[in-house]
This record gives structure tokens, C-alpha cells and sequence, in this order.
């Protein structure tokens, strides 16, 4: 299944945090917000919370 990050939303309360990735990694991740019209940002983003809710999900079915 290929990736899809979240539209970009409203502004939310927020906090800056710095992230070290591997190179390849941030090109991989750059190459999907170019092909989605999207930020870098909003991709990381979608991601995090894409698994955190299929962490949830996976917690309730067990």
C-alpha cells in the first residue's frame, strides 16, 4: 500500500523538535511530499500519526 500523508490542516498548538534521519531516508521522504504537493513537515507528520493510530488499532483487536 502506497503511502498518502494527511491534507495539510489548520495550524494546532504545536512544538519544535530537530530530527537526525539518514540521508536516503530524507530523500525518500522529500520525493513523497514533492509528488503529494506537500511540506516535508506534513509527510514526517502523517507518518508518526498513521502509526501511532495503527498502534491503537492493533492494541484494540488483541
Amino acid at each position: 500500500m502506497k503511502f498518502v500523508p494527511k491534507k495539510t490542516q489548520k495550524k494546532e498548538s504545536s512544538v519544535y523538535k530537530s530530527l537526525y534521519i539518514k540521508e536516503d531516508l530524507a530523500k525518500k521522504v522529500e520525493e513523497i511530499a514533492k509528488d503529494n504537493e506537500t511540506s516535508f513537515n506534513n509527510v514526517i507528520i502523517s507518518m508518526i500519526e498513521a502509526c501511532l493510530e495503527y498502534d491503537i488499532d492493533e492494541k484494540d483487536h488483541k
